[in-house]
């Protein structure tokens, strides 16, 4: 299962989504759009996105839809 971009865009004030970074001593939780933020601020910094998941469900944000949350987000693809 996957969420669809109109989806995603709905959820974007909800909590219960979390980014793996790669480091254990810095989980992150919160709303989609801290996530997507998050994630987008390690990208301009040249460092990974991280896997986005929403945590109830498990399901995972894929690089084009977080490119497009981005985009609706209005903050600029890199």
């Amino acid at each position: 299962m996957s969420y669809s971009l109109e989806d995603l865009k709905r959820k974007l004030a909800d909590d219960g989504w979390r980014t793996h970074t790669g480091n254990a001593a810095s989980p992150v939780h919160g709303t989609l759009r801290e996530m997507a933020e998050g994630a987008h601020g390690r990208r301009k910094n040249g460092q990974a996105v991280g896997i986005v998941e929403e945590i109830e469900t498990e399901i995972k944000i894929d690089m084009l839809q977080l490119e497009e949350l981005w985009w609706h987000m209005g903050l600029p693809t890199i």
